[in-house]
């Protein structure tokens, strides 16, 4: 089994944000706020967030903040409950949350809520419902398949409010470790192949429902440092693939939740590190 290639990741990532003229990054400049939380995530995991100009990346953020309340994937477009979350994310990691106007931005999250308890993603309507299956999964919609991606968010936000006790723990701890396929990775649905995302959505879930024992975590490892580009850095969706931001991050994300050394611990609902989640709470 190989190692993680922690200086190869950082200069991938800090090599990312100065090729703005290339067409990954023009294609993805709506949904920049995104890569800048996965990217900066990626670095404090792997204790490399001192390697980029914190006063630069917070006044570009709050640049990104609308009239609402709301964030924008970057500045000039409209604002996001995504978009939101990864800002509000990033300012946490630098220790930053004073520069909000947080009623502000509480308003604007609590103004998407609709009656029927879900939330718009923006002014247009944009609605991710999610819904229990009798798989004991969930899906974005009543009688949708059920989805790793769904399944998180769904766990994460029970996990947060303290509701957990309406999951069935083993019927949807055992939908969730059938995820694993021979190759040691995750997949997200049946008969779909493995992809290093799924490490973090399927693994964070298995954490908090307390079902991790369930896989092989050695095995979803090796998969995941499989998937490295050990020359130039980045993290693919499977072995041999292009890197992305967005792989590495789940990538490293997803081997701090099997306790990799070295890496800072993630938390698995808030999906920033550990230490970064304890100075909120604890200085309150």
């Amino acid at each position: 089994m190989g190692e993680l290639a922690v200086y190869k990741h950082v200069h991938y990532i800090l090599s990312v944000e100065k090729r703005k003229d290339s067409f990954e990054s023009v294609v993805m400049d709506h949904l920049r706020m995104n890569g800048a939380y996965w990217g900066l995530t990626t670095l404090d995991l792997l204790g490399k967030l001192g390697t980029v100009n914190a006063d630069e990346v917070i006044s570009w953020i709050m640049k990104c903040q609308h009239e609402s309340g709301g964030f924008a994937g970057n500045i000039g477009h409209d604002p996001h409950i995504l978009y939101t979350l990864s800002a509000v994310q990033v300012l946490a990691l630098f220790n930053k949350l004073d520069v909000l106007d947080t009623d502000k931005v509480a308003a604007y999250i609590i103004g998407l809520q609709n009656e029927d308890g879900s939330f718009s993603g923006d002014m247009w309507g944009e609605v991710d419902t999610s819904c229990r299956n009798l798989d004991g999964g969930f899906g974005c919609t009543p009688g949708g398949e059920s989805h790793a991606g769904q399944i998180f968010c769904c766990v994460g936000a029970l996990a947060i409010a303290g509701s957990l006790h309406h999951i069935d723990k083993d019927l949807l701890g055992w939908w969730l470790c059938e995820r694993q396929v021979k190759s040691g990775g995750l997949n997200g649905r049946p008969e779909k192949l493995p992809d290093v995302c799924y490490s973090w959505w399927v693994l964070s879930s298995l954490i908090l429902i307390d079902r991790v024992h369930w896989i092989d975590k050695e095995k979803l490892v090796k998969f995941i440092l499989d998937c490295q580009d050990v020359e130039n850095g980045g993290i693919s969706d499977r072995p041999n693939d292009a890197v992305d931001v967005f792989h590495t991050y789940f990538g490293v994300a997803g081997l701090s939740l099997l306790e990799y050394p070295g890496l800072k611990a993630i938390d698995p609902a808030y999906a920033l590190p550990v230490n970064v989640i304890n100075r909120i709470f604890f200085s309150r």
